[in-house]
């Protein structure tokens, strides 16, 4: 059907036609949407069986006047005649082009009714709130891992907040890194998150200036991502990237703009490869995964029962919608914390500044998820108002991130420590106090390169000695410490716990009544 006269015929975007009089116009392959400073077409023109196909950029006036002398003598039509419908047809695109924008950046955000208002407020309200939270995780679909699930669920919630916190999952391939990613991310409202599995070095920087503020970007794989990870350690760290780059105006001169794109923002990502992303690593918190064969088997089993048709997907999907609407309903909020300079980390911990960082930080969130059970008060200087973090936040937050100082106290790479912690309990449940490159492989199914380059790395740190068989060509490992992991997990835990109860006790002496002074008897 042909199209009215001026108006564009849109009903397929890579074949755009129009129709002026007895000319047709056809845009082949569509026009690009981005870079308003050009109108970059693959033009077919038709006029009375007669055709001509030309690729141009229909703001620049040189090869547009190119074009319309060709289509003169060709049509044998004038150029006063066809000039003006040229101007036409730019600006029937130019107006089809900021339409597809504004529809493309328009709020996509979804407003809660009234009553699902009240639910995801009520929720918030409850008691117990983030045990309640964790159950929940793990009704919609995501099996074990409770403690890594919650964290990473109260990361994703600080992309509401001035200063997001950021979060990468390590582990072997297969390991269900990438799973545990999807799945918590599937909790965050769709219009506050962005997943990636590709993407070019210099695409962060054409996104809409606030086109990422306060969204939570998703890497499915930093392996593959590594062109990326520069400009989003800088949204990471200074909150905004810049970018000049030059083009070329209607006149067909050189010139510079600037591009500038505002975070803040939050990254989840993963990766089997830890040390390579160190720069990355020392922004966020790192979950290791638990690879445990009885995690294996809650997974398995999970499975099974799933494609028995066992497992209730209806109350997943309706448990993901709840989560998200509880995460709508949370709002920006100054959080204080008046315990803050008493809280110092086990002398233990590596980079204790940034670490420092991450872990007041990530007290002040659970403060921000608890905000309807938080009084509000102002600041009678600034009118700014506030909520503030409680000694129940403080609990919570050291019981969370135990684990996560652990791993930053530690000199072994997660993968070696894991390994060596598998060794460990080989070696204990055999009631052996050595062993061979082989006997490790053997016994837990790992290829023997790997054994070798995890051994070579204790050898270096000083966790193991190594000494040659006697009968074979072959050298055995035994352990210099069998309990230095578990000391020093000790360490940290009793650490924390000194400091919450110490401020415990404060807390407790400063809500006592003062006693009542004795009255002097008279004589």
């Amino acid at each position: 059907m042909t199209p009215p006269t001026n108006q564009l015929n849109t009903g397929n975007p890579s074949y755009i036609t129009w129709q002026y009089q007895n000319l047709h116009f056809a845009l082949l392959g569509g026009f690009s949407l981005e870079g308003l400073d050009r109108m970059r077409v693959t033009l077919k023109i038709s006029y009375q069986q007669q055709s001509i196909r030309h690729n141009l950029d229909l703001y620049n006036d040189s090869a547009l006047d190119k074009l319309i002398k060709r289509c003169a003598e060709r049509f044998n039509l004038g150029t006063v005649y066809l000039s003006p419908i040229f101007s036409l047809l730019i600006d029937e695109l130019e107006a089809y082009r900021l339409d597809q924008l504004q529809a493309f950046h328009q709020d996509k955000t979804i407003h809660l009714t009234a009553e699902e208002i009240k639910q995801a407020e009520d929720f918030l309200k409850q008691p117990d709130l983030l045990s309640r939270t964790n159950e929940l995780i793990g009704q919609s679909g995501v099996i074990g891992e409770e403690n890594n699930r919650l964290l990473m669920y109260l990361v994703f919630t600080s992309r509401k907040r001035d200063h997001p916190l950021h979060v990468i999952s390590l582990g072997s391939s297969g390991a269900g890194k990438s799973h545990l990613q999807e799945k918590v991310g599937e909790l965050v409202a769709d219009e506050d998150k962005i997943a990636l599995t590709s993407l070019s070095g210099n695409a962060f920087y054409y996104f809409g200036r606030q086109e990422l503020c306060h969204k939570l970007i998703l890497i499915e794989d930093m392996d593959g991502a590594g062109e990326v990870l520069y400009p989003l350690r800088e949204l990471q760290s200074k909150r905004m990237i810049t970018k000049s780059v030059p083009y070329k105006n209607r006149a067909g001169e050189t010139q510079t703009i600037h591009l500038k794109v505002e975070g803040p923002v939050c990254v989840g990502g993963c990766t089997t490869q830890e040390s390579i992303y160190e720069d990355n690593a020392n922004r966020s918190f790192l979950l290791y995964l638990d690879e445990s064969p009885e995690q294996d088997s809650r997974i398995m089993e999970y499975q099974r029962k799933k494609s028995a048709g066992k497992i209730d997907t209806a109350t997943e999907i309706r448990i993901k919608q709840q989560l998200q609407h509880v995460q709508r309903a949370l709002q920006p909020i100054t959080v204080r914390n008046p315990y803050a300079e008493s809280l110092v980390l086990p002398s233990s911990v590596l980079k204790p500044r940034r670490t420092n960082a991450h872990y007041l930080a990530f007290i002040e969130v659970i403060t921000f998820y608890h905000q309807f059970q938080r009084p509000h008060q102002v600041d009678p200087t600034t009118g700014e108002v506030y909520i503030e973090s409680t000694l129940e936040d403080i609990a919570a937050g050291n019981q969370l991130m135990k684990e996560v100082l652990l791993r930053k106290s530690d000199d072994l790479t997660g993968a070696c420590r894991n390994y060596f912690e598998r060794v460990k309990t080989y070696l204990d449940s055999n009631s052996l106090d050595s062993f061979t490159n082989l006997d490790i492989s053997k016994a837990l199914h790992i290829p023997l390169s790997t054994v070798k380059r995890h051994n070579h790395a204790l050898l270096s740190a000083g966790y193991l000695v190594k000494s040659p068989s006697q009968d074979t060509r072959t050298f055995t490992y035994g352990l210099l410490s069998q309990e230095e992991y578990q000391e020093l997990q000790q360490s940290i835990s009793q650490s924390l716990d000194a400091i919450l109860d110490k401020l415990t006790q404060g807390s407790m002496q400063a809500q006592k009544p003062p006693r009542p002074k004795k009255r002097k008897s008279s004589k």
